[in-house]
């Protein structure tokens, strides 16, 4: 098998195991877990999974004052990203707010156009309105119903956290530290959100059943440390584009273990609207080498000169 191949599947095992998350929270929350104890210690189980493997690795825990400063805005960001979306399955089926999470993609490059000035291409603008559209489709179910707004802000809430972060990390001091050690500083930081909430009032609840805690074990593992050491290695055998495509799988996944699992239902209108913004996403992150393709597919048929009359 050679490296491209395996890219490939670590890029998909990546997209697949991050989608588990509704699998093993909501599991959690008919155990009469809230979404604050669940995040508490998947954190804190995934923390010393990480210290494992940069110890394994030979990575240095020393961080510049810098660094130390952006990591603990970026575990901020990651941690609110982490609570709405997990608070959001409160309100609607996790299959939905998993692919309405999916557009950060897009929120990523309207910063960069708006903040850092990049040049905002007529297929992001046009993969923008598909998005919208989309939402709008699984917002208005066509049985006269919709979805939670409070569910709906809350994963957008998510999506726009996790995409400031994407932003923050490829514009901060972080840049060249290495992954293992942000992504372990980031978790760190992170639990310190839901300490002081749990703290200011918010209720600890632990799993009332031993096998629950497997369920919490398993969030920290698969979507987190598996998902996480997959997407690294993928990049360096395939590159972060094809990989990011392949991120279209995270939302496919917590849909089918939501119909399958958990009995959730799916009409053709919130089919189409995830569709939709799938396609949306997918050319956004692919928009370079579509451009590239379509120039080329151009270029076999050659404007003939006008005759003059």
């Amino acid at each position: 098998m050679n490296n491209k191949t395996k890219g490939y599947i670590l890029g998909a095992i990546a997209a697949a195991t991050y989608g588990m998350n509704p699998l093993f929270a909501l599991p959690l929350y008919q155990g009469g877990m809230n979404p604050d104890s669940v995040l508490f210690f998947r954190y804190l189980f995934a923390i010393p999974i990480l210290a494992i493997m940069i110890k394994a690795r030979g990575r240095s825990f020393r961080l510049s004052r810098k660094e130390g400063l952006s990591l603990i805005a970026m575990g901020a960001l990651v941690a609110i990203s982490s609570l709405t979306l997990f608070q959001s399955y409160n309100y609607m089926e996790a299959g939905i707010a998993s692919t309405i999470l999916f557009v950060y993609p897009i929120m990523v490059a309207l910063i960069m156009s708006l903040v850092f000035k990049e040049k905002l291409t007529l297929i992001t603008g046009l993969c923008l309105l598909l998005a919208m559209g989309g939402i709008s489709l699984l917002y208005n179910g066509g049985d006269g119903t919709t979805l939670s707004l409070k569910g709906t802000l809350l994963v957008i809430a998510s999506a726009l956290s996790y995409a400031i972060y994407l932003v923050g990390i490829n514009q901060t001091t972080l840049k060249n530290t290495a992954t293992l050690t942000v992504t372990f500083y980031v978790l760190l930081f992170g639990v310190t959100l839901f300490v002081v909430r749990l703290l200011s009032g918010v209720e600890l609840t632990t799993p009332d059943r031993w096998y629950l805690w497997l369920n919490i074990l398993a969030l920290a593992v698969f979507p987190t440390t598996i998902s996480f050491l997959c997407t690294t290695r993928a990049i360096q055998f395939i590159g972060s584009t094809p990989t990011a495509i392949l991120g279209a799988l995270e939302p496919v996944t917590a849909i089918i273990f939501g119909i399958t699992i958990f009995g959730e239902r799916m009409t053709l209108r919130e089919g189409t609207g995830i569709v939709m913004i799938l396609i949306a996403v997918t050319f956004v992150i692919a928009g370079g080498s579509i451009t590239h393709y379509l120039v080329r597919f151009r270029k076999m048929f050659p404007r003939l000169p006008r005759k003059n009359k």
